[in-house]
This record gives structure tokens, C-alpha cells and sequence, in this order.
């Protein structure tokens, strides 16, 4: 994933080559050095980095000072048509918090309570952002132990250009890298909320939403993704390569486990199943569909980090696999009650979107149009028969389609991913032990995310209160919450 990040890796190692001959022999300063090693490395080429075992070396610290010399005036080593995919990659998958989320929720719920799931997709994204560039980015992906980041960058440390660290141009690469994962960072506790809507305090979600963040998701971002991780494929130490191409543990299992335990924990709406509650206003559950689907492929398809033919086909997968989440959904739908609507469409569309993500580097076309379709149907059936036989008040269904639809696509991973698309193999391709691998991915996933949720819920109940008063919640979030009304015709 981290082909650009490589090649600034190579670059210094033969800026390196190039420089330390002569400050060895004390011939030139340090900024000398570094300025003929910048000047002569694009003619050097590659075989000068592998003449450099007989050259004499300075000493360890020399060496450290001229890394940070080298650093901050390397040339840009990446490409940029990758960079302007990411760019619009970035783009796409904030989009699908709002207006995308905002506007699928907001017209799931009753009417009263339109603003403040909206004010809860906008408030996260502003509150997610800072919290990721602080410190988020660094527990996700700071430091070499397998299971926790760490401190190492805090602050945006070395991320951010400064004096001896880098400039903008040499840190594009992780630049692009933080930007990017802080999107899913932002959107990962957004889709819990779909679980407590129209009952949750305001203050209590947003303290839960930073602590969740912090001490559930950057944990998994770093078992799945950091290089260092036990569960990460690229990581050649780890006993266990899930393949999660795009956030099926990290993003959709986590937080639908989450949704389920908060959606418990809180209690039913008023008048559950005794009163009526449609959604208000499925117009706004369409078009924030719609700008999912279109978000998504920056979701899946920038998650190759460059824009090349997995990244291609990633994105042709995801939408392969909504289409057939919509076919497979409605035919469910009309099979069971005799017509197909358009709040199925759109919940279908988005199962077979959740479905997808984390194989969507690793399987064909083909494949995901019958990923989709089964997570269609299967979805269907959790937001219905499941949902319905325990009693659990999943507001927006969050589990039924992100939790569930997030462990069929881990699942079916294991059983579609073919060596034709990266150098994952699934059990069809000849590697049935990688069942086994998603499904001790999955078990770790859920365990952490239900058991660490349910703890961070009874603390915030005994301190804070999860719940908005009876009279608040009758009156409405909008008004009670917020002060404000959604719609006001005059």
C-alpha cells in the first residue's frame, strides 16, 4: 500500500550513499553534502545505493544529522496522478459523512429529530478531524508493537513540515496517508449513531464518540493496518494476514458491534413497537444513498494509495457489489411482502457496499456481484427475522447492515480473494486456511469492540447520563438538544 512512502525510502537510502563518502573523509560540510548528494542522485540511479558496503561510514550520530538534512531537502518522489486521486479520494469519503450519512439518516428518523442527526454527522466531523491529527493518527499507526500505537506522532510529529523535519513536498506521501485514514476516523463513529438516534444526549455522544475513536478503533486501525500490526497482510512477522482491503474489521464490524451494545445499553425509544415511527422523509434516505455509492469508490478504490489497476478494480468491484445489494434486497423484499420499496433499495445498496469493502482489493468483478447480491439478502434478513426475534431497538439498523453485513464480507473474503487481483489467495484460489485467518480477525473484533463499548457506556451512564430526559425525547432532539426545528413553513 505504501508503494510512494518506498520510494522516498530508496531515494534516501541513495542520497545517503551518495553523501556520506565524502563527509567521511571530512571533504564537505553536512549542508555541502546534502546538496551534492540532491544534485547527482537523479543521475546516480539505483546501483549506486548497492556500492555503498565498502565506503566508509561517519559516525552514528553524523549519520542521524545527515538523514534530516537529506529529509528535508529530498526532491518529491511520488507520482502525481496518485496524488490527485488521492486528493479526490479524500474528497469522496468525507462526502459520504455529510452530506451522504447525514441525509440517510436524517430521513430515517421522525421529523423532530432531523437536525440533530445532522448537527451529529457535522459536529464529528469537525471533533474527529482535530482528534485524529492530535493523537489519533499516532495510536493507530505509531510505534512496532503489534497490538497499540503509540506517542511517536503526537501533534502531527513528523507529519506536519518543520525546521528538520521535512517540507510539504517531502512529506506528501504521509500527508496523504493521515488525510485520508482521518476520513474513515470521522465516519466509522458516525454510522454508530444510527443505533441510539433519537435518544442520546448530545454532550454524552460526543464524549463517547472521541474515547470510542481513541480506544476501540485506533487499536483494531492498528492490528489490520499499521505495518507492525498482528493481523496486517503486508506484515511479515504476523501469524494471522486478515485481508481487509478497506475497513470490514476496522470500520463496519467495529462500529456495528459497537451500534448493537449502545442500542442495549440505552434502551428502547418511546413507543417501540406501540406507536408508529416511519421515516419522515425517504427522499433524503435516496439521495444520501446515492451520494454514498458515488463516495464509496473513493472509500474502497483510494485505499490502493495510487491510482493503478487494483485501485480500478476496486472501484468497478464496489460498484458491481451495490447494484446486486439492490437486486438482492428488493427480491427478498417483494418475496416476502409482495413489493419491493425504495427504503430497501437503498438499505440494500449500502449492504452490498459494506459487504465489498474489505475484499474489494482482493476479488474479481465477478465475485463481488455475488458478494452483493447474498449481503442483499442476508442484510434483509438481520434488519428483519434477527432484528425483530430479540427485540433490540437498532434505531437505523447500524448492526443489521454494518455489523452484519461487515462479518459476511470479512467471511466471504476468505473465500473469494484471488491471486489475480493482489497476492492474497482465498480458499477458492487454493488457500482454505484463510477462512480460518478472517474468521480470528472477526472474533477479535467483535470481542474488543462489544466488550470495550459496554465499559465505556457504563462509565459514561454513571457519570454523564446516556439518555435524554422522557419530556426531551418526546419533545424532540432537534428543539430539546439544539434549539432548533427542522422544518418551518410559514
Amino acid at each position: 500500500m505504501f508503494i510512494t512512502q518506498f520510494r522516498q525510502l530508496t531515494l534516501l537510502t541513495l542520497l545517503l550513499a551518495v553523501a556520506t563518502p565524502a563527509l567521511a573523509q571530512d571533504e564537505l560540510t553536512i549542508e555541502e553534502a546534502t546538496t551534492e548528494a540532491v544534485e547527482t542522485s537523479t543521475e546516480a540511479g539505483l546501483d549506486a545505493a548497492l556500492d555503498i558496503s565498502d565506503q566508509a561510514y561517519p559516525p552514528d550520530e553524523l549519520v542521524e544529522q545527515i538523514a534530516v538534512a537529506v529529509t528535508s531537502e529530498m526532491p518529491a518522489a511520488y507520482d502525481k496522478g496518485d496524488v490527485a486521486w488521492m486528493m479526490v479520494s479524500i474528497a469522496l469519503v468525507l462526502m459520504m459523512t455529510c452530506p451522504g450519512l447525514a441525509l440517510f439518516y436524517g430521513g430515517l428518523v421522525r421529523k423532530k429529530n432531523i437536525l440533530s442527526v445532522m448537527m451529529q454527522c457535522v459536529f464529528l466531523m469537525g471533533l474527529m478531524s482535530i482528534t485524529w491529527a492530535l493523537i489519533g493518527y499516532s495510536l493507530a499507526f505509531g510505534g512496532v508493537n503489534p497490538y497499540f500505537g503509540n506517542l511517536d506522532h503526537l501533534l502531527l510529529k513528523g507529519v506536519s513540515p518543520a525546521h528538520g523535519v521535512g517540507t510539504a513536498e517531502s512529506l506528501v506521501s504521509t500527508q496523504i496517508i493521515v488525510a485520508f485514514q482521518g476520513m474513515f476516523f470521522i465516519i466509522t463513529p458516525a454510522l454508530i449513531c444510527g443505533a441510539f438516534a433519537e435518544r442520546m444526549k448530545f454532550s454524552t455522544m460526543a464524549v463517547f464518540s472521541v474515547l470510542w475513536g481513541l480506544l476501540i478503533y485506533c487499536p483494531i486501525a492498528h492490528w489490520v493496518w499499521s505495518d507492525a500490526g498482528w493481523l496486517c497482510e503486508w506484515n511479515e512477522d504476523a501469524k494471522y494476514k486478515a485481508i481487509d482491503f478497506a475497513g470490514g474489521l476496522v470500520v463496519h464490524i467495529s462500529s456495528g458491534v459497537s451500534a448493537l451494545i449502545c442500542a442495549i445499553l440505552i434502551g428502547k425509544r418511546r413507543g417501540y413497537q406501540t406507536e408508529p415511527m416511519p421515516p419522515h422523509n425517504l427522499t433524503y434516505t435516496c439521495i444520501g444513498t446515492g451520494l454514498l455509492w458515488v463516495g464509496w469508490f473513493g472509500f474502497n478504490g483510494g485505499s490502493q494509495l495510487a491510482a493503478d489497476g487494483r485501485a480500478v478494480n476496486a472501484v468497478f468491484g464496489t460498484h458491481l457489489a451495490a447494484s446486486a445489494g439492490v437486486l438482492g434486497w428488493c427480491l427478498a423484499e417483494w418475496l416476502k411482502q409482495g413489493k419491493a420499496g425504495i427504503l430497501g433499495a437503498c438499505s440494500g445498496a449500502v449492504a452490498g457496499l459494506v459487504c465489498i469493502t474489505p475484499a474489494s482489493g482482493s476479488v474479481s468483478p465477478v465475485s463481488a456481484i455475488i458478494m452483493g447480491f447474498i449481503a442483499g439478502v442476508f442484510c434483509f434478513l438481520c434488519c428483519t427475522s434477527l432484528k425483530n426475534s430479540f427485540g433490540y431497538d437498532d434505531a437505523l439498523d447500524a448492526f443489521g447492515i454494518h455489523g452484519m453485513g461487515g462479518i459476511l464480507g470479512a467471511v466471504l473474503t476468505g473465500v473469494f480473494a484471488t491471486s489475480m487481483v493482489s497476492d492474497a489467495q482465498g480458499a477458492l484460489d487454493g488457500n482454505p486456511g484463510q477462512i480460518t485467518v478472517q474468521l480470528i480477525s472477526i472474533a477479535a473484533a467483535v470481542g474488543f469492540s462489544a466488550v470495550g463499548t459496554l465499559i465505556l457506556c457504563k462509565i459514561l451512564d454513571l457519570t454523564m447520563g446516556l439518555r435524554v430526559s422522557e419530556g426531551q425525547e418526546v419533545q424532540g432532539l432537534d428543539i430539546s438538544q439544539h434549539g432548533e426545528e427542522g422544518y418551518i413553513f410559514q
